[in-house]
């Protein structure tokens, strides 16, 4: 038959065949809706077999994650959960996989008073099903909400919740330190904290991934106040975010105080407000230490040892001195803690603390610190004297 075919056609002097067509893989936004429905479902519900059922067929360790997140949406409470989907991402692989932007929401329903809202890339891939889900991120600043990583250890205490990838045992140390903290924070700002939230990731790039920043932003810093979802939404909620790869090697001294200095930030919801960097930090510091016996070659060692080597700053930190990556950062951290302890010498506590505030509402610090008698030129004088005497 085939044979005959092709005679026929160069008998009659043609020599064009007609191309097979081909089958090319695309991307199914109206598959990725359903399979995307029947993920909020199974969180909604709780069902982990239903959750497990959108692996794709024999991927035990995608099935195992996402029948995890059952788990954690049930101990966390998890509501207001929602995904659309937004857009296609890169290029469709010959195997069919692709991925899409996903605008998600979700709420730590007990202690979140808004929900999160950020937008995250899931992967899909056909199956014999029809659409499966394959994993959540794509590398680079792509977010992943820590809970969508499965099933977490979580630890509760009266206003605090803790959420870790690891053992129930590492969040219940967790809380402990964040009611520690709690009662560290009161002492100088005793109207309270409110509601805590922690997250945990297991390692330093999951911090990463979990704040969608691009990889080792935060390796080297051991924890963050940060917005959970889009920091654009003024009432989304605001997390606690801990590195354990950084407070893993903290003695318990280290790690109490660097809880303590994020939940400054809690009770003062820092992150909406426009204090400048050095008030911010030192002011966080300064509640955090404030009852520290250590001494000053100890507590203020890195700003000694850079007002040495590079002589005394002329102003406070700047912004840009405070990138997670920039050289000195500890220093800064340090010289900013001094700055707000002479503050504290000069117009008391009770001082450092109307000041913090009046600019957290928008005054400007040099305006705040003159009402309170204190000149700003006069307060870096004092903090450049300070400095050089420490230094030798």
């Amino acid at each position: 038959m085939v044979a005959a075919v092709v005679v026929a056609l160069v008998q009659g002097g043609r020599h064009d065949v007609d191309p097979a067509p081909v089958d090319v893989p695309r991307a199914s936004p109206r598959d990725a809706a359903e399979v995307l429905a029947s993920l909020v479902s199974g969180v909604e519900s709780r069902d982990s077999g239903a959750l497990a059922g959108l692996a794709p067929g024999g991927d035990a360790g995608v099935g195992d994650r996402l029948a995890g997140i059952a788990d954690t949406a049930s101990a966390l409470d998890l509501r207001a959960v929602t995904a659309r989907y937004v857009d296609q991402v890169g290029t469709v692989a010959s195997d069919g996989t692709w991925s899409g932007t996903v605008e998600l929401t979700w709420q730590v329903a007990r202690l979140d008073r808004a929900p999160a809202r950020a937008e995250v890339v899931v992967t899909f891939t056909p199956d014999d099903e029809g659409l499966a889900i394959a994993g959540f991120g794509a590398g680079g600043a792509a977010r992943v909400p820590l809970w969508l990583r499965g099933r977490l250890a979580v630890a509760t205490a009266p206003g605090v919740l803790v959420m870790v990838d690891g053992t129930t045992s590492e969040a219940e140390s967790v809380v402990k330190r964040v009611q520690r903290a709690i009662d560290v924070v009161r002492r100088v700002l005793p109207d309270g904290i409110g509601r805590v939230v922690v997250e945990v990731p297991a390692s330093a790039g999951d911090l990463d991934e979990t704040l969608g920043v691009s990889p080792g932003t935060y390796a080297g810093i051991a924890a963050v106040t940060a917005p959970v979802g889009n920091a654009a939404d003024e009432d989304g909620p605001v997390h606690v975010f801990v590195n354990p790869d950084v407070t893993a090697g903290l003695r318990r001294a280290g790690a109490q105080v660097v809880m303590s200095h994020e939940l400054v930030h809690v009770a003062t919801d820092a992150v909406r407000r426009p204090v400048e960097p050095w008030l911010l930090e030192g002011f966080a510091d300064y509640v955090a230490l404030r009852d520290s016996r250590l001494p000053d070659d100890v507590t203020l060692g890195r700003a000694i040892e850079a007002a040495r080597r590079d002589g005394v700053p002329r102003s406070f930190p700047a912004a840009g001195d405070f990138d997670t990556r920039a050289r000195d950062l500890q220093a800064r951290y340090e010289e900013s803690w001094l700055a707000c302890r002479i503050l504290a010498e000069r117009v008391g506590e009770r001082g450092l603390v109307r000041v913090y505030r009046e600019v957290g509402a928008g005054r400007p610090v040099s305006s705040a610190l003159r009402r309170d008698g204190l000149p700003e030129a006069i307060l870096v004088r004092a903090w450049r004297e300070r400095l050089a005497q420490l230094a030798g």
